[in-house]
């Protein structure tokens, strides 16, 4: 077959545009995760839960809202979600309301219906509600799932009666919280109560596994729970004081839970927010000042930073020289994340503002050295930006951004982790979104459909 010079031309018209056509697809944007942000609604004083998700863009970090969500939590203020390993289902844990409505629930007028509602993830990262589950003591406040996804823990603040804080704990003892512990089906997701086999009351097993007064947050390790509590009464959220650890050996077969120190360990502290588990070690964040001298200069930071390694029967054994301080413009540190390859750390700072923007808020960033593995160094440039009052940092599973969900301005924020040096840039497009109200936690699923 012959061509004229305008068949010709044609032609090489039409393979130009092919192969435009296949360079272009090969950039062509998609999902590599979905982002999940729990919220409260503003205008609702009972403190109505949405779960709101978005896609994350691969390219340049971008956030779209996933369709059919925002949706209900199932609840009032929603306080923390766990996500299953094989992305399946996730779990809401909302605190409910007190007598008056609100979310200022207390020992004395706890939240009234708080539960744990199931959702399934779906296509395109749809959550579908299933079914809800409830806790055994009063105003419980944090959630954990074990590494198999076979086992769900929910720290309550106030155990349901002295008579099993007494049977656990010692005949001394007239109040404390407790860990209700769920077993998972892996394949419908409901939740099945693991009664206590350590502690029988009249024969029969307690319910509830008890923990020491004035629980502040606890964390699921391959073989431990260790529960960071306060030394003083702690009536009302949030819960603040950390000064000791208490632990329990956790059998990952049965989810049991065994006494393995009789006594809460002292961590020589009075105001910690939070422990937290980062490349096998242990981190306590801790809301009190520190003193510090670096390349000759004494400074003082509002919080500070403790290691850990966990010894036998969970004891913590703390890192010589180990304790890093918070940057000192910021304070009261609520989460910290160790990015995926372990080469640094980031710290995000909650502020001590309630509303609006908070000079306090934002990111401590650290450059994680590998001899000692614990000992943290400031990586040049930080503090980084977030919105006001984060309550969660999370890394994205392509390992390129890192976000933040805000509760003072109810903001979604978003920056570039440079993989070289650990700074966070601000991304090419929006690094904020507005949320229906203010963030309570959030979560990352790696799994995209």
């Amino acid at each position: 077959m012959k061509f004229t010079k305008f068949g010709k031309a044609l032609l090489m018209s039409a393979l130009t545009a092919g192969v435009i056509f296949g360079v272009s697809s090969c950039i062509q944007t998609y999902s590599v995760g979905y982002l999940y942000v729990t919220t409260t609604v503003t205008a609702q004083p009972s403190g109505e839960g949405l779960i709101t998700g978005y896609k994350i863009e691969h390219n340049t970090g971008g956030l779209t809202k996933i369709n059919g969500l925002p949706i209900s939590t199932g609840g009032a203020n929603p306080i923390r979600a766990v996500l299953t390993q094989a992305s399946r289902f996730v779990y809401v844990l909302n605190r409910g309301a007190n007598s008056a409505g609100n979310g200022n629930c207390t020992t004395a007028n706890p939240c009234l219906s708080p539960n744990i509602t199931l959702f399934a993830v779906g296509g395109n990262g749809i959550l579908t509600p299933q079914q809800t589950y409830y806790t055994q003591g009063n105003n419980p406040f944090r959630i954990a799932v074990d590494s198999s996804g076979s086992y769900l823990m929910v720290l309550d603040h106030d155990a349901p009666s002295s008579a099993g804080c007494q049977a656990a704990l010692g005949s001394g003892v007239t109040s404390c919280g407790d860990i209700t512990v769920f077993q998972i089906n892996g394949t419908t997701g409901r939740l099945s109560l693991v009664q206590n086999q350590q502690v029988l009351i009249a024969g029969v097993p307690l319910t509830y596994f008890p923990v020491p007064a004035n629980p502040v947050d606890f964390l699921l390790t391959a073989s431990n729970v260790l529960t960071l509590t306060s030394s003083t009464a702690q009536t009302s959220f949030p819960y603040t004081g950390g000064s000791q650890v208490f632990p329990y050996t956790y059998n990952g077969s049965t989810g049991q839970l065994t006494l393995s120190l009789s006594t809460p360990q002292s961590l020589g502290i009075a105001q910690g927010n939070a422990i937290v588990n980062g490349s096998g070690t242990v981190y306590v964040l801790d809301n009190e000042p520190i003193t510090y001298t670096s390349s000759g200069t004494t400074t003082t930071a509002a919080s500070q930073i403790l290691p850990f390694t966990v010894g036998t029967n969970g004891s913590l054994q703390a890192q010589t020289g180990g304790i890093v301080p918070d940057d000192p413009t910021m304070a009261n540190p609520t989460q910290l994340l160790v990015e995926s390859k372990g080469k640094f750390v980031y710290l995000a700072n909650q502020g001590n503002n309630t509303t609006g923007n908070n000079p306090n808020s934002g990111i401590a960033a650290y450059l994680l050295n590998t001899s000692p593995s614990y000992q943290l160094t400031f990586i040049p440039g930080e503090p980084f930006g977030s919105g006001s009052g984060p309550q969660c940092i999370v890394e994205d599973p392509s390992d390129q951004y890192v976000f933040t969900a805000n509760q003072y301005d109810s903001t979604v924020t978003g920056r570039v982790l440079d993989p070289n040096s650990g700074v966070l840039n601000n991304m090419r497009v929006s690094s904020s979104y507005v949320l229906p109200g203010p963030a309570s936690w959030c979560f990352i699923d790696g799994r995209t459909n």
